[in-house]
C-alpha cells in the first residue's frame, strides 16, 4: 500500500540523502502526478522548508480543447495553494503536430522542456509518476518486439537522473491514496480509447491477464525485481569479460578482435551496443571489413584496424571545428604578412612540430582555412616530383588511423591543398626568386622545462 513512509523509503533507494537534493516534477494533472506532487509538497512541509526543493513543469499539449485547459487549470491551482514555482508550456502555432507519431513528438517536446528548466533553475533530478501498471504495460510491449533482457526488464527508477519513486506501486494504490487524502485531480478520458498499442494494451490485455490471478500484478512485481537483479549481474559478466578483451584504455579504447569474435553473439551485441552499435545486423559487417574500414554510431567511431577494434569517443567540439579559417586576405601594400599556427589551434588538437612554410601570396587563393582531410585531397609535395593523393601520402608515411585524424590541411578558398600540417607544403605555391609578397606561415612549439 502507498503510504507517505513507505514513498519516502523509496526515495532513499533511488537516492542517497533525497532531501538535499533539488528536483523536477513533470505533473499532467492525472492521479498520478497529482499524487506525486503531494507526496514531494508534504515532505517538503515535514522538513519545514529546508528540505526536498522542488518545482513543478506542466505541458499544455492543446489536444483536447476545454479538457487541456481544465488540466493546465488543476496543476496551476495546486502550486498557487502550496507556494511552489509552477512551470508551464503552451503549444502554439509554432510547434508543428506531425499528421502521425503524436506520442513521439509530444514525448520530445516535453523532454526538451523539462532539460531546459533543469539547466535553468539548476534542478538536479527529474521526477516522473511512472508506477507499476506502466511497467507492466511496457514489459508486454518490449515482449512483442523480442528484446533483450535490458528492454523486459522494463522502466529503470533511476536513469541518467530522472527518477520514478511510483513504480513499485499499482494504478489502485494511487487511485486509494488520492481518495484517503482528498488530492484532486483530471482523468484523460483519451486513455479509453484504444488507438495506441500502449492504450489497447492498458484497456483490453491487462485487465486479461488480471483475471487470471488475483496476485498477477504483485507476482509481476517480483518477477520484474528478479529479471532486474538478473540484468545486472549479466551485465557485471559483460564487463569483466570487456575488461579481458581491452588491450588499451586511455583517451580511446582498443578491443582484441580476434578474442571478441570467439564470444557468443549475445555477448558480442552487449559489447558493442554500449558503444551505441545496436544493431545486430551490421554486427557481422564490422568483423568482416577491410582493414582500416570506419563505422559510426552517435557518440564514437569504430576504427578497425588489423586484428584491433578501435572505439574513438567522437569530440562535439572538434566535430565543429573541422574548418577554420586562418586568414581572410592578403594586404598587398604589405612584402610579408606572418601567421602563428598556435593563434588559431590553440584551443583543439594542434601540431607538436616545428614548421615555416612561405608562400608566394598572388598565387594563392584567399581566404585559406585550416581543415581535415577530405576524399579525393590530393598535392604536389616539397621535394617531390609530381603530385600524391593525401591519403597515399599518409600510408607512405606510415600513419596510423588514429595519427590521421589528427592531422589538419591547410586550403584555400577554392579548397586545394596548401599543405600537410606539420609534414609537407605544396611547391606550386611557395616562394620563389620571383616573389615580391610573401606569407609566411609557422607554427614554433614551447620545449617543456
Amino acid at each position: 500500500m502507498l503510504k507517505k513512509s513507505n514513498f519516502r523509503k523509496q526515495l532513499e533507494n533511488l537516492i542517497h540523502q533525497p532531501e538535499n537534493h533539488t528536483y523536477l516534477l513533470a505533473v499532467s494533472g492525472g492521479a498520478d502526478s497529482m499524487v506525486l506532487a503531494s507526496l514531494f509538497r508534504d515532505l517538503r512541509d515535514e522538513s519545514q522548508h529546508s528540505g526536498y526543493p522542488f518545482q513543478i513543469a506542466h505541458i499544455n499539449y492543446k489536444l483536447r480543447a476545454k479538457d487541456s485547459d481544465r488540466d493546465q487549470k488543476v496543476v496551476q491551482e495546486f502550486c498557487e495553494k502550496n507556494h511552489i514555482i509552477f512551470n508551464l508550456y503552451e503549444v502554439s502555432e509554432k510547434d508543428r503536430k506531425p499528421e502521425n507519431s503524436i506520442q513521439l513528438w509530444a514525448r520530445e517536446l516535453r523532454y526538451a522542456f523539462f532539460k531546459e528548466i533543469q539547466q535553468r533553475e539548476k534542478l538536479e533530478f527529474l521526477v516522473t509518476a511512472h508506477h507499476l501498471n506502466d511497467q507492466l504495460e511496457t514489459f508486454i510491449i518490449n515482449l512483442s518486439k523480442a528484446a533483450g533482457i535490458n528492454g523486459l526488464s522494463g522502466i529503470p527508477a533511476n536513469d541518467n537522473h530522472i527518477i520514478r519513486p511510483l513504480l513499485p506501486f499499482s494504478k489502485q494504490e494511487i487511485y486509494q491514496f488520492a481518495d484517503e487524502n482528498n488530492i484532486e485531480f483530471r482523468e484523460d478520458l483519451s486513455n479509453k480509447k484504444s488507438d495506441y498499442l500502449r492504450n489497447k494494451i492498458r484497456n483490453e490485455i491487462v485487465p486479461k491477464l488480471q483475471e487470471t490471478n488475483n496476485h498477477f500484478l504483485e507476482n509481476f512485481k517480483k518477477s520484474s525485481s528478479y529479471l532486474n537483479q538478473t540484468k545486472d549481474f549479466v551485465q557485471k559478466q559483460i564487463q569483466e569479460i570487456e575488461n579481458k578483451l581491452t588491450v588499451f584504455n586511455q583517451d580511446h579504447k582498443i578491443l582484441s578482435k580476434e578474442k571478441l569474435d570467439q564470444e557468443s553473439d549475445f555477448v558480442k551485441f552487449e559489447i558493442l551496443k554500449k558503444y551505441g552499435f545496436n544493431q545486430e545486423e551490421e554486427i557481422p559487417k564490422i568483423f568482416k571489413a577491410e582493414n582500416n574500414s570506419s563505422f559510426f554510431s552517435k557518440d564514437y567511431q569504430l576504427v578497425v584496424n588489423r586484428d584491433e577494434l578501435i572505439f574513438i569517443k567522437i569530440n562535439k567540439k572538434t566535430e565543429n571545428t573541422n574548418k577554420i579559417l586562418l586568414i581572410d586576405d592578403f594586404d598587398f601594400s604589405e612584402s610579408q604578412i606572418r601567421i602563428n599556427l598556435q593563434d588559431s589551434m590553440k584551443d583543439i588538437d594542434g601540431i607538436n612540430k616545428n614548421i615555416e612554410w612561405n608562400f608566394d601570396a598572388e598565387k594563392l587563393q584567399f581566404p585559406l582555412y585550416l581543415r581535415k582531410q577530405q576524399d579525393g585531397d590530393e598535392f604536389y609535395p616539397m621535394g617531390f616530383s609530381g603530385k600524391k593523393k593525401v591519403s597515399k601520402f599518409f600510408r607512405d608515411e606510415k600513419l596510423s588511423i588514429l595519427a590521421r585524424q589528427k592531422i589538419w590541411i591547410l586550403s584555400d578558398s577554392n579548397n586545394s591543398v596548401l599543405g600537410i600540417i606539420p609534414f609537407r607544403q605544396d611547391r606550386r605555391y611557395a616562394k620563389d626568386e620571383k616573389t615580391e609578397r610573401i606569407l609566411k606561415i609557422f607554427n614554433e612549439t614551447k620545449n617543456e622545462m
